[in-house]
């Protein structure tokens, strides 16, 4: 007990230590996070759109009336519904988003950007924007898609899946497949054809389509071919768009093809080994000795039954109704496992046992040697590709001219928020400090339990957890130092109460008394003649009895009922 009440003093003073005069984390208060709409720079920002404003639909961002080409009339149409509305889990007051609002039906909406953006001049590309999946999503993508620029784009309400463009980026999901588009529409330098270049790299965490909360998709593109992939600002993947291992198709082919009008010569050996041609079968090989041949030392078990067959007819089997013989032919009953076999090691003809041929050899082969004319395995020759090119700057050929979503989900209500388009990662960082990292804390604000807030007050404090590991290291000291007390005190009393001298023998007079008072009971007991108050002096006799002689060990007779 008093080691109990030690380490509640500890305790109270490691938390009165930890916390001080500061508020403790049980009793913060959950505050709503301000929100204001924020603004960009105009100097390399060359779209930033938040959605707090519901006029945007229709003025500034566009929707799609068109239809898409090569399908079934029902299903061509674009009219999937947009809508701009707050998040639906922990909102920032003021803070809106563009949602998608149908399911199962083609959606796309698009905007143009303040300003095109071309691949010139050392620009750093940063696509950068927000989704959440607010319900639980199963099939449908959540890509941005960066249009080129040109006259493709002067009506938007013609936005459809054939509308060129330069850069797809986003999550997409059907299924157990999950992944992140990064996909260029590369140009050929040589012929102008275009090519969609797949990046291989690029990988989602499977939870943000199922935890409902805004995530933070961010691309950069920089002047020097290498780009970067981050997931709610933390990096997961960097490579070079001119990898041959990074993009299916590489952005460039390669220099070498294979000749497919190559032929392998009549003479060309690929085998490594030959049979040895001077190798003589030994005189005393003897293929006829068969690989297994009965074990002549193996009897008969004694209860085998070799006149029972190992199966009999089932007897409580009927001929069907419906059965004919002339179709059927002759009905048979089923044959069943024989009864009289199932207790014995077996019933029928008993063979012996086979074992393996000691003499067996086998057809004799001539063995493997090297082979002199071996030239490896054939391969047809590389030559010159005549489609080769080396481009060293594969988008300097697609400016970005406008942005859109062209979509198709079965889940509806995905939202999305904060598209940037800029040629610096600062002004993309600055952005999304004063919108999502606010989406961010509000969540975790709204959503934390008192568990949750000691972990953030413990995050704000992290000397904190050097405070917990000494608490607990404390705590199990002290319960194994109890536990083990407990259990030496234990060990001390039963020793006590146990001893080897002998019990010392009852007085006779007391045994005698003792003796003829079971007897009288027992027999009163058996004639069941002796009412209860009679009985109970008799029982309240034997107590005295044994109070009075405590060391006294007898053997009482069974009572009879």
């Amino acid at each position: 007990m008093a080691k109990i009440k030690l380490l509640a003093c500890i305790a109270v003073l490691v938390v009165h230590l930890a916390f001080g005069e500061e508020q403790a984390p049980s009793d913060v208060s959950v505050e709503s996070v301000p929100y204001t709409s924020p603004t960009a720079s105009k100097v390399g920002v060359y779209l930033a759109e938040n959605f707090d404003n519901q006029s945007l639909l229709d003025t500034k961002w566009i929707k799609s009336n068109s239809k898409k080409p090569d399908v079934d009339e029902e299903l061509a149409q674009y009219d999937g519904k947009w809508n701009i509305e707050e998040l639906e889990r922990f909102p920032l007051k003021g803070d809106r988003g563009l949602v998608l609002a149908s399911e199962s039906r083609h959606a796309a909406i698009s905007s143009k950007l303040d300003k095109p953006f071309k691949f010139d001049g050392g620009k750093t590309l940063v696509i950068q924007y927000e989704v959440a999946f607010q319900k639980p999503h199963t099939c449908g993508g959540a890509y941005l898609k960066l249009l080129t620029d040109g006259p493709h784009i002067k009506d938007l309400t013609q936005f459809n899946d054939k509308t060129p463009y330069s850069i797809m980026f986003g999550p997409d999901k059907c299924g157990p497949t999950s992944k992140v588009h990064f996909i260029i529409r590369h140009k050929n330098p040589r012929n102008n054809t275009i090519t969609e270049k797949h990046c291989l790299k690029l990988k989602t965490e499977e939870s943000v389509f199922t935890d409902h909360q805004p995530h933070l998709y961010t691309l950069v593109v920089k002047p020097d071919n290498s780009y970067s992939f981050f997931l709610d600002q933390e990096l997961q993947y960097e490579g070079d768009l001119l990898s041959e291992d990074d993009f299916n198709p590489p952005i460039n082919p390669p220099k070498e093809i294979v000749d497919k009008n190559d032929v392998k010569p009549e003479d060309w050996d690929e085998r490594s080994k030959i049979p040895d041609e001077s190798a003589v079968k030994p005189d005393d090989w003897d293929e006829s000795e068969p690989e297994s041949i009965p074990d002549e030392s193996s009897s008969m078990p004694d209860d085998w039954l070799e006149e029972e067959p190992t199966h009999i007819p089932d007897t409580a089997a009927v001929k069907p109704t419906d059965w004919d013989n002339e179709m059927d032919g002759e009905w048979e009953p089923p044959l069943i496992n024989n009864p009289k076999c199932e207790d014995r090691s077996g019933c029928g003809p008993w063979s012996r046992p086979l074992m393996k041929n000691p003499k067996y050899k086998g057809k004799w082969k001539q063995p493997l040697t090297d082979n002199p004319n071996y030239r490896g395995k054939w391969t047809p020759r590389l030559i010159h590709n005549p489609d080769y090119f080396y481009d060293k700057n594969p988008l300097k050929s697609s400016p970005i001219g406008a942005v859109g979503f062209e979509l198709w989900s079965i889940s509806d209500k995905i939202y999305f928020d904060n598209v940037v388009i800029a040629d610096d990662e600062v002004h993309a960082e600055k952005w999304s400090e004063v919108t999502w990292s606010l989406k961010k804390k509000n969540v975790s604000q709204e959503s934390e339990s008192v568990f949750g807030a000691v972990i953030r007050y413990t995050n704000e404090n992290p000397w904190l957890w050097a405070v917990y590991v000494v608490v607990i290291a404390v705590t199990v000291v002290l319960i194994v130092i109890t536990c083990c007390t407990s259990k030496e005190k234990t060990s001390l009393n039963e020793s006590s109460k146990k001893t080897d001298e002998p019990v010392p023998d009852v007085e006779a007079e007391a045994s005698d008394e003792e003796h003829e008072a079971d007897i009288k009971e027992d027999e009163e007991v058996d004639s069941k003649s002796a009412d209860d108050e009679e009985e109970n002096v008799e029982l309240e006799a034997d107590q005295t009895n044994e109070e009075q002689v405590p060391s006294s060990p007898r053997k009482r007779r069974t009572r009879k009922d």
